[in-house]
């Protein structure tokens, strides 16, 4: 039965993830250098049960693997990696989850440390846009693999601490409220053994 329950938990999640991620990347804050989706928020949902490590990861691999129609076999590096971020951002979560701050740290660290890594490379087969030169603000970040990685760490990061502490935060206090911690904690003692 718990297994059972592990297993629905982290389907759903990832379900959801995955829709969201779609319905983000359709818009201008959802993909380059600087994102903020909306679905990053879910990542808080590691503070509340074990199943949200699968469930994020697949939900992330589901959605990456959506923009290979619009990036090419490039793609498979968002898919691959950007689900790898994911995964360990979601195994901090749960391991510091009880100091919800630091908690909250492990998707921001991890997409802004691995994303940037392979996104000049990934953006390069999006013909016509080159997301490191922002003409508005005087920024010119093209150039060397390194600048364009630093760049992307502090873009990448920024946008997924936006969406993880702005947005993730208050959910995550909803749904403490609602008393939904309890009951997505897999075996009433908060973790996977036994399962």
């Amino acid at each position: 039965m718990r297994q059972t329950r592990f297993i629905a938990q982290a389907g759903v999640i990832a379900a959801v993830y995955a829709a969201t991620s779609l319905v983000m990347i359709q818009s201008p804050l959802g993909y380059g250098p600087v994102q903020v989706r909306l679905s990053e928020a879910l990542t808080v949902i590691a503070c509340l049960t074990p199943a949200a490590i699968p469930g994020l990861w697949a939900g992330t691999f589901i959605a990456n693997a959506f923009m290979l129609t619009h990036v090419g076999v490039l793609g498979l590096l968002d898919v691959v990696l950007g689900s790898l971020a994911t995964l360990l951002g979601a195994l901090w979560t749960w391991r510091y989850r009880h100091r919800t701050a630091l908690a909250l740290a492990g998707p921001v660290v991890t997409n802004a440390l691995i994303v940037p890594a392979y996104l000049p490379l990934m953006l390069a087969g999006v013909a016509g846009i080159d997301f490191y030169r922002i003409e508005q603000l005087g920024l010119d970040a093209s150039g060397t693999w390194l600048t364009m990685y630093l760049f992307g760490v502090a873009a990448v990061g920024l946008g997924q601490a936006v969406a993880v502490y702005g947005l993730g935060l208050p959910l995550l206090a909803a749904l403490r409220r609602l008393g939904l911690a309890e009951r997505l904690v897999t075996n009433g003692r908060g973790d996977m053994r036994g399962q």
